[in-house]
């Protein structure tokens, strides 16, 4: 299921990020597996960055103000948001699926269910840039405004094409769901999405909203894996 969620961060919290990144001290050839390393062609924020810390906070306030995203995701764990740099020229990454397990800065280990990118840079500022990203009804081209986020299966196939012109920057992150099949968090979403609708036409207190509500957390409770 690829969803795409609109102004996750808002102007001033875009703007904070953009001036923390103006000038970043870049490095390539990190965060890729043996295979996703042979096509990756970017810069990465390094863990080292001083400034690094205060933008994952900054990333993560703005995820968790967001009901469709926890809606879409049903998220158990995420793992600490990174930022990646396309510059005009050749930068692009290749077809490429995500790994299955990262680790955690407590030492466990996340299984990698959603990933998501948060576009940082306006789609005028630059050209080429678009994430591909196969699925069940084909490939779908995803580049989005300033502060938007898309989510995407990470076991899929997916790309970067490269950017020809201007800078790309993104945050991107990987979730781990407390709904492991990606079918079952589809019709939950679903679900959420029509429930949200009937309270906004019928009111909290509607009994068989009650009920359709109870029926949707039953779900969750049959399916979680946490």
């Amino acid at each position: 299921m690829v969803v795409t969620f609109e102004a996750i961060l808002n102007s001033d919290e875009l703007a904070a990020i953009r001036r923390q990144l103006v000038g970043a001290g870049w490095a390539t050839g990190v965060s890729a597996g043996p295979q996703a390393v042979l096509v990756k062609n970017n810069e990465q924020l390094p863990e080292s960055t001083p400034a690094l810390r205060e933008l994952r906070v900054l990333v993560m306030r703005a995820l968790n103000r967001s009901p469709e995203l926890l809606s879409a995701a049903l998220p158990n764990k995420i793992l600490p948001p990174d930022f990646n740099r396309y510059a005009g020229g050749s930068n692009a990454y290749g077809m490429h699926a995500d790994a299955t397990l990262r680790s955690l800065p407590d030492g466990s280990w996340l299984r990698t269910d959603i990933s998501a990118t948060l576009f940082l840079s306006d789609p005028a500022d630059y050209d080429g840039g678009e994430l591909c990203i196969e699925d069940t009804y084909g490939e779908q081209q995803i580049k989005l405004p300033a502060g938007s986020l898309v989510t995407y299966p990470s076991g899929s196939i997916h790309q970067v094409r490269p950017v020809t012109r201007g800078e790309r920057l993104a945050c991107y992150f990987f979730m781990q769901s407390v709904i492991k099949s990606a079918e079952r968090r589809r019709q939950l979403y679903d679900m959420d999405c029509a429930l949200r609708r009937l309270r906004g036409r019928l009111g909290e207190a509607e009994p068989e909203l009650v009920r359709l509500t109870a029926l949707y957390n039953n779900l969750i409770r049959e399916w979680a894996e946490c």
